[in-house]
């Protein structure tokens, strides 16, 4: 007698073409919420495409109505009620990680936000350099809905997007903000209609993949390290990236193209 039951598919998903890495958050049924599994899975396979030459642009974003709610609060009152380990735990072990590795990574991050975005959710949408928000869709800082401060840095990413005033309005006052109001507040790169949504992360994907990768690198690690240094160690950093860039095979690709009134090809080396 065989056995028709076929496994459940993994709750993270990856796909890899043509340079670009497609990392899907698969629990429709609970808005992508994140449960213990789920975070398991979603450390190494970040880390994954992270450390991956080949990977030119990270595409991160869910299946279903929503992008990811955060947090899986049945999972978590169950813990509570077993007197489980503290929050504290599953934000150094997942959620900083995951902040870190997107934040960092020498390559471009789109999240295509295919629907809500909302507590952890959010936080990793707002650590990309590029949010795709379909109409329908929305963020919701919903931390202090729960009495919980906020994580995966929120903290860091959101004064710094709309200013201090209104990232703690957002935080000490949450609610679901609309994909045009996320736009006007400079929290969505674009938004677009659900017909329009699979083709516009496409095609922005294939423009950063087909880029030179590991300059884009270099300016996201520069933007980053100018947040937290003043100006004579900022020139030093962007110095040194100039000096990494300027030996690249990209700049020699560039160059020659220039010459050549040519289009660079570039390669991500």
């Amino acid at each position: 007698m065989t056995d028709d039951v076929q496994p459940s598919a993994p709750s993270v998903l990856l796909t890899v073409e043509g340079g670009i890495a497609t990392v899907t958050l698969n629990r429709p049924d609970a808005m992508n919420s994140l449960d213990h599994a789920t975070k398991e899975l979603l450390v190494p396979t970040i880390r994954e495409v992270a450390e991956n030459p080949e990977i030119r642009v990270v595409v991160l974003t869910g299946t279903g109505r929503a992008f990811c709610v955060g947090q899986d609060l049945k999972e978590h009152i169950a813990g509570l009620q077993a007197g489980d380990e503290g929050l504290g735990v599953t934000v150094q072990e997942h959620y900083n990680p995951v902040a870190l590795l997107l934040a960092t990574m020498d390559k471009p991050v789109i999240a295509a936000l295919n629907g809500v975005a909302a507590g952890a959710g959010a936080s990793m949408a707002l650590s990309a350099d590029f949010r795709i928000m379909v109409e329908g869709g929305g963020m919701n800082l919903a931390f202090a809905g729960i009495a919980l401060s906020c994580d995966t840095g929120s903290s860091f990413w959101l004064p710094r997007l709309v200013g201090v005033a209104k990232a703690k309005e957002l935080l000490l006052l949450p609610r679901t903000i609309s994909a045009q109001e996320c736009l006007s507040l400079g929290l969505v790169t674009s938004v677009v209609s659900a017909d329009e949504f699979p083709g516009a992360v496409a095609s922005l994907a294939g423009t950063l993949a087909a880029g030179p990768t590991r300059a884009y690198g270099a300016m996201r690690r520069a933007v980053a390290f100018s947040a937290a240094h003043d100006l004579s160690e900022a020139l030093d950093f962007e110095r040194d990236r100039m000096n990494e860039t300027g030996s690249t095979d990209d700049h020699r690709a560039a160059v020659d193209a220039f010459l050549a009134k040519a289009k660079p090809v570039y390669s991500g080396r």
